[in-house]
């Protein structure tokens, strides 16, 4: 069996920071870890969109420390369960995908996942795509797939659960989903997988087929999720993403724009910043030692270094300042919530931040209307409303947020 030397010190670390929980249990893996096993660990991401983004960044982060420990890492590409659609945390279908759609959505993630993860030198990183076997069951093998699963477990997922009582349809390929994840595990024979903790199901599921397939133990990571002041998580779907594609000054801002009480948990997530020094930054905050501006101010930096490189975030961290400290921007700027795809004339109108219809219409001819997080005008009467701070005029200021 190959063998992979592991720091001890280093183990604890590995197996907390930023974890929720492990299955079977954190003593499992660690006694793996430290008979010095070489493990097969995968994170799979559908491609649902064209671009990586911070949420995904939380896990690939945990997938590369144990890639610098020595162990095999696949990133997986979910080119087939992507047009099936994962029902998790939904409260109805996803818009099934066709494969063309897929395809040019994950052509950017491999370039954008190697900030984080190494696909050369002598421990590479590998990357597959889950269509390479899922494409390839004929419908004897799904019957005999599902015949693993029984509707009561499936029915025991919250949100199948609350479409019930809401009297939401819930469909049968949604069902088959956590099958088709689960059995990535099976195809690949890994020792493990990682994923955001609103993955536990599909996870487990593919722990149990491990286990009646191939009788082997699987291990689960699951990761604590990066949450907005609202608690939804950071993601596509919520309207709130940081995308791996954004520029610089775009990330820099939008982590500018996080509560105080995202400060911590961006630390411990997005960062590398030892623990012992997180720590003590949660307490400097809580006795008033410290003005969490300065700590955000270094979040965003670290958070642009890691995506970009430290000239862009210097440079990004000055541009901001440029804009909101000389131009004056008050501390307590009006925050109002808008909804996803709420055309920003109405959000404006209804928060009486703009006085009439045509007092909007006005000012976007006027180009007097600035996206300060994005540095960018409103160019168009049926704009959609974005998350950041805007400027109207010269001296109305409000921070949009999605809810």
């Amino acid at each position: 069996m190959n063998k992979v030397i592991v720091d001890e010190k280093k183990i604890d670390e590995l197996l907390t920071r930023g974890i929720s929980f492990i299955y079977p249990t954190k003593e499992f893996l660690e006694n793996k870890i430290k008979k010095g096993e070489k493990l097969t660990i995968y994170l799979g991401i559908d491609p649902t969109g064209p671009t990586l983004h911070l949420g995904h960044a939380i896990p690939i982060k945990k997938l590369s420390e144990f890639q610098k420990a020595g162990h095999q890492i696949i990133l997986l590409m979910g080119d087939f369960t992507a047009m099936i659609g994962d029902p998790t945390d939904k409260g109805a279908a996803r818009k099934q995908l066709t494969h063309k759609e897929v395809t040019s959505n994950l052509k950017n993630y491999k370039k954008q996942a190697s900030s984080l993860i190494s696909f050369t030198g002598k421990n590479p990183a590998k990357i597959t795509f889950n269509s390479t076997w899922l494409g390839k069951m004929n419908f004897e093998k799904v019957i005999s797939l599902a015949s693993n699963m029984t509707v009561q477990q499936m029915l025991e997922r919250d949100m199948f659960e609350k479409r019930m009582k809401e009297g939401k349809p819930i469909y049968l390929h949604e069902f088959l989903y956590p099958l088709m994840q689960g059995y990535d595990s099976v195809a690949m024979d890994v020792d493990g997988e990682i994923g955001g903790n609103d993955q536990t199901f599909n996870m487990l599921c593919g722990r149990d087929l491990m286990k009646t397939m191939k009788n082997k133990e699987k291990f689960v990571i699951t990761m604590k999720l990066l949450e907005d002041n609202s608690g939804k998580k950071m993601g596509k779907t919520e309207g709130n993403m940081i995308a791996l594609s954004d520029s610089p000054e775009e990330m820099y801002g939008k982590v500018m724009s996080w509560t105080d009480g995202m400060i911590i948990p961006g630390f411990e997530l997005c960062t590398n910043i030892p623990t012992f020094e997180i720590e003590k930054m949660s307490k400097d905050i809580h006795s008033n030692l410290v003005n969490p501006k300065d700590l955000k101010i270094r979040l965003a930096r670290e958070i642009v270094t890691t995506f970009h490189n430290e000239k862009k975030a210097k440079e990004a961290q000055e541009k901001w300042e440029n804009t909101f400290s000389k131009k004056e921007i008050p501390e307590d700027v009006q925050e109002i919530n808008a909804k996803k795809g709420e055309p920003l004339i109405d959000v404006l109108l209804n928060n009486k931040i703009v006085t009439s219809k045509s007092d909007f219409r006005r000012l976007v001819d006027e180009k007097a209307i600035t996206n300060l997080d994005t540095d960018e005008k409103v160019s168009s009467h049926t704009e959609v409303a974005i998350e950041g701070v805007y400027r109207i005029g010269k001296k109305r200021f409000c921070k949009i947020v999605i809810s």
